[in-house]
């Protein structure tokens, strides 16, 4: 083999490797966010899951792309472990589709001039012009996936006529016969293919290079078996680095693929082995081509999933007890792992998973703030330790969403996705914002009980007051938050308007009482401190409110509904404005306000 027939070779793996590379990024973008969809949705039996992954793995092309967006699944809490273990045996299955693909670059046209048209040159020639036609020829988004289908098959196509005829010449070199017949030693074979395939990290390639070396003419059966069984355990290896980051049941998931693999290679490798050693198969020394390598790879892969899948319950245990964890743990960080990169790829479902994980933040803010509440009146410090816990949660759960959100935006996304991430990203800065004042809150309540502080009833009656309001406004928020509720959310802008004047009022008379020695000046920072917090938190229930609004209603611009609704009034805003007036300002009208006597 001269230098030029190794740049040959290496020239045509990498056209090969693209090829695939493009034509399988072209199918995903094509099936758009489906295919995950029905990943996660439709897998509740063993069998309905490798039937999915054997289909979605058909068309992505990758058994490790299909187990890696499953690893996420599972990391994030969206599929059972069980149902992960089902999908990667479909994807086993489903990744040897490339194989025959790849089968039509072995057929000639016998010198009909029709059959010509099918050969590889011209195939892939035709294909390739369809492509760059429809790139240019149409503007359609689509139409473009389409054609980086073509186009890729067309450069897989060129890639493997490449590879095949830079390895032709081998068929007369002595060494590499010679190298070949170590291949026969089913140990070495299957290390060899566990090596090629960890590097390439693709089982459809390594098949893939398999079929061109095929075209010498000198692989056997009993040389080729033990690399196909090694090529099915390193494909295993682009799965377990997915997992390395992942959760206890993430982590779980990604090594069940080295664990299938691994028993589908001993139970095929004993059976087959064991058999000839009694029976000795006369067809071992039988010349491979394309065509029976695809079909041993395809034989392989379906028998031994038929044999396991009955045994995935098995399985699953096995994993439990491999890949311990600690449950406490986990349920700490459940809710942020639904934030996986994986899903960066696929923005459906990225922001789903971010719209889960922004309502667990909700809550744990609404508990924040409950519990710094109750903390006015019934202190103690496994409250106080408790609402510091919470904040310090919710501080992590804005770094983790936000960062998401941030590398989200750089993704190609719908008009709808994009204003979600806008709003989500404003969302997240409220909701951490009160818990923020949920810990100022349980500070002032820290110090009044350490001073021994308390209001005059006169300002005790007005923070029970205020403090009714509060509630009432963050349930009305989080309520319409978490259920997407329009017709709640505007019910939280009348209220926000009705608290500022209770403030302001409460303001009033505080500074009235001081005047006429009723309240101490300790008394009185503690008291203006509790004020500022809840105005400030019925500020954010505001723009958590205009937040609802804008992503389920199809409003305006974010500025312009603000300010719609500030001064247009819309939807009840001055029933619901006299009916909180009623409610926490009974009997006074702002008239008034100025001439009462505190």
């Amino acid at each position: 083999m001269t230098i030029l027939d190794f740049v040959m070779l290496l020239g045509g793996v990498a056209m090969f490797l693209y090829g695939m590379s493009l034509m399988g990024d072209g199918l995903k973008k094509v099936a758009g966010n489906k295919l995950e969809l029905i990943l996660y949705r439709l897998s509740s039996t063993p069998l309905k899951g490798i039937l999915l992954g054997t289909g979605v793995t058909a068309v992505i092309q990758s058994s490790s792309a299909t187990s890696v967006m499953v690893v996420g699944f599972v990391n994030s809490a969206m599929m059972k472990l069980r149902q992960a273990i089902a999908i990667i045996m479909g994807a086993v299955i489903g990744t040897s589709i490339t194989g025959w693909i790849i089968c039509l670059s072995g057929m000639s046209g016998g010198g009909s001039p029709f059959l010509d048209l099918l050969g590889t040159e011209s195939l892939a020639a035709m294909t390739a012009v369809a492509a760059i036609l429809m790139k240019h020829i149409s503007k359609k988004r689509s139409v473009h996936h389409a054609a980086d289908i073509l186009m890729g098959f067309s450069v897989l196509m060129f890639g493997m006529k490449t590879m095949s005829g830079a390895v032709s010449v081998l068929k007369e070199d002595p060494g590499f016969i010679s190298f070949l017949t170590n291949f026969s030693n089913p140990a070495l074979g299957i290390l060899i293919g566990i090596v090629f395939t960890a590097v390439l990290q693709s089982a459809s390639a390594s098949v893939g290079i398999l079929q061109a070396l095929s075209a010498t003419g000198l692989m056997t059966l009993d040389e080729t078996l033990p690399i196909i069984l090694g090529i099915a355990v390193g494909a295993s290896v682009p799965v377990l680095l997915s997992g390395m980051g992942s959760a206890r049941d993430g982590k779980r998931t990604a090594w069940s693929y080295l664990v299938i693999e691994v028993l589908r290679v001993i139970l095929f490798a004993t059976v087959f082995y064991g058999l000839n050693a009694f029976m000795q198969f006369a067809f071992m020394h039988n010349t491979m081509d394309m065509f029976s390598i695809a079909l041993l790879n395809t034989l392989f892969r379906i028998s031994t999933v038929i044999v396991l899948a009955p045994f995935i319950g098995l399985i699953e245990k096995l994993m439990i007890r491999l890949v311990p964890g600690n449950p406490a743990d986990e349920e700490n960080t459940r809710d942020m792992d639904r934030l996986e990169e994986r899903f960066l790829a696929y923005p459906t479902l990225a922001v789903e998973q971010t719209r889960l994980t922004i309502n667990k933040m909700a809550e744990l803010t609404r508990k924040s703030m409950d519990k710094a509440i109750d903390l006015l009146d019934n202190y103690s410090e496994a409250g106080f330790a408790e609402v510091g816990t919470l904040e310090g949660i919710v501080d992590r759960y804005e770094d983790k969403i936000g960062s998401y959100l941030m590398k989200l935006t750089g993704r190609e996304m719908t008009e709808t996705q994009n204003k979600a991430v806008s709003q989500y990203l404003r969302a997240i800065t409220d909701l951490e914002r009160i818990s923020d004042h949920a810990q100022n809150i349980a500070e002032r309540a820290q110090e009044l009980k350490e001073k021994n502080i308390s209001f005059s009833d006169k300002g005790a009656r007005e923070m029970k007051n205020l403090t009714e309001a509060i509630t009432e406004i963050l349930n009305i928020t989080f309520e319409s938050f978490l259920n997407d509720d329009v017709d709640e959310a505007y019910r939280v802008e009348p209220l926000e308007q009705v608290i500022d004047k209770v403030c302001r009022r409460m303001r009033d008379k505080h500074t009235a009482r001081l005047q006429k020695g009723k309240c101490t000046i300790g008394q009185g920072y503690v008291f203006n401190d509790l004020i500022a917090d809840f105005e400030r938190v019925s500020d954010h229930c505001s723009n958590i409110a205009i937040v609802i609004v804008d992503l389920i209603s199809d409003s305006l611009d974010v500025h312009e509904l603000t300010e719609s609704i500030h001064e247009a009034h819309p939807h009840r805003y001055e029933e619901y404005m006299e009916e909180y007036t009623l409610k926490y300002m009974p009997g006074k009208k702002d008239k008034d306000e100025k001439d009462e006597n505190p």
